[in-house]
């Protein structure tokens, strides 16, 4: 006892609550009941959990000194529809999210200090789920954006991993708009100097910058710095999952403004680091307000349906339109949980490798509310968080989406695909593209496939 109460003494002294010595990152069962919950969260600290089934309930609590107005999100596989609920000590719930969205974002008010409780249910489904909450500080206080910053120092870095680092290896605190997140996607081919300066910069505020990759150099640290401006860009090599889930590469991320995914090899990067702490990391940045984004490979695993050629050949669109079950392809999904890339697939290198024919079949064989995105080389589109999306660079990204009139003509495995009248916009430099309203200033042209044709496109698409 005497212990404890010099610790709690020490703790008084220095200004810190007890509940700030640990911080919850993932659930602990059983917390199925209010006296079971796990805590405490602190602010801006994604927790890992999941749903076994449909009796599964999960608790957690989080301590105030003060009031707070804290934001709430709650990120789940899009096959799933998950809630959250915010409690006081006592009565009934005061905030909720309660609809079908894989990220349910949400506000509270917090009216006085205490004990409040949030409460995880499904409606329907199982599956992982990351929570988080912000707008307090990680002591129990009200708080604001310096609750980002809050990572502790830098962990001791494994001797497996190949980094490089220029700049200031100590966090830098960027002032970020939780829930603003950005996203940049771009055609691989030559990088787009202006996505990075015009969009990025403006966003991360001097932040801190970080390079995915299974394999290269760290060529992107003085371009990007220069670009940017940013306090540091630390290229990571993260070639194996242990590293993924080691605390050096997850810190590195977590604290970044800004995580670019290299060009390389999608299945690579889904097989290293799909349900890792790399994954999760990855999300947490765009949740705090972020940019997340990636060329050639670092493109096609930002959607949430990713085309993943994992020890098969990469197909061409004329193989493609023979049979929507063609063996070459290989459909994954769900590597992220960015929110505007729900029910999206992308694909890049698009007008030199003539991979419209390919994006297509793929489209077909995913549900009609998928939206297709191919980014030209030289070319990139940059999205905030409400779906505006803009071009920049030398090319054109093509958005494809099904209409009244469009006809899955003939779709089935085994035979040529015929996919007539989608709806494909695109978009040159300036040019824009909503993901949620469908807004742009461009026009609609109807194109399509007949794959039982050697000149399967129907209506000229890159035209």
């Amino acid at each position: 006892m005497k212990i404890i109460k010099t610790l709690l003494s020490v703790l008084a002294l220095a200004g810190l609550s007890f509940s700030a010595l640990a911080c919850v990152t993932s659930e602990q069962e059983s917390n199925d009941k209010e006296s079971n919950a796990n805590g405490g969260l602190c602010a801006d600290t994604p927790v890992a959990g999941s749903i076994s089934g449909s009796r599964d309930v999960d608790w957690y609590y989080l301590d105030l000194s003060q009031a707070a107005n804290l934001t709430i999100s709650l990120s789940h596989g899009s096959g799933d529809d998950f809630d959250w609920f915010f409690y006081p000590s006592s009565g009934a719930y005061t905030a909720s999210a309660q609809t079908s969205s894989s990220t349910e974002v949400g506000t509270a008010n917090a009216n006085s200090a205490g004990r409040y409780y949030i409460k995880i249910t499904r409606y329907r489904g199982r599956g992982n789920y990351t929570l988080l909450a912000s707008g307090f500080d990680s002591d129990g206080g009200s708080g604001g954006d310096e609750d980002n910053c809050s990572y502790g120092a830098r962990p001791s870095k494994p001797s497996q991993l190949s980094s490089s680092l220029l700049g200031a290896s100590a966090d830098k605190c960027a002032s970020l708009s939780s829930g603003n997140g950005a996203l940049l996607l771009m055609g691989g081919g030559a990088d787009v100097d202006a996505a990075f300066s015009h969009r990025v910069a403006p966003q991360i505020q001097g932040g801190d910058i970080v390079v995915l990759r299974t394999s290269g150099s760290d060529a992107y640290n003085s371009y990007l710095k220069g670009l940017t401006n940013a306090d540091s860009v630390e290229t990571l090599i993260v070639d194996r999952q242990s590293l993924a889930n080691d605390a050096y590469v997850e810190w590195a991320v977590k604290s970044a403004e800004f995580v670019w995914i290299a060009g390389g090899d999608q299945s690579d990067y889904l097989n290293q680091w799909a349900g890792t702490k790399l994954a999760a990391a990855i999300d947490y940045v765009y949740q705090k307000g972020g940019v997340i984004g990636g060329t050639s490979a670092g493109n096609a695993v930002q959607s949430q349906h990713i085309y993943d050629p994992d020890g098969i050949a990469g197909i061409y669109s004329d193989e493609a339109v023979t049979d929507l079950c063609h063996p070459y392809i290989n459909i994954s999904r769900d590597f992220l949980s960015t929110p505007i890339m729900q029910n999206l697939i992308t694909d890049t290198h698009f007008a030199e490798r003539d991979r419209m024919g390919r994006l297509m079949v793929l489209m077909a064989n995913l549900p009609s509310n998928t939206t297709g995105i191919g980014a030209d080389e030289a070319t990139s589109i940059f999205f905030n968080a409400s779906g505006h999306g803009v071009v920049d660079g030398t090319g054109a990204v093509y958005v494809l989406r099904e209409g009244v009139s469009t006809s899955r003509t003939q779709a089935s495995c085994g035979l040529p695909v015929v996919y007539q009248n989608l709806q494909r916009y695109k978009l040159s430099a300036s040019d824009s593209f909503n993901l949620i309203t469908g807004a742009s200033n461009v026009s609609a042209k109807p194109i399509g496939i007949d794959g039982r044709n050697d000149s399967f496109y129907i209506n000229s698409p890159y035209n």
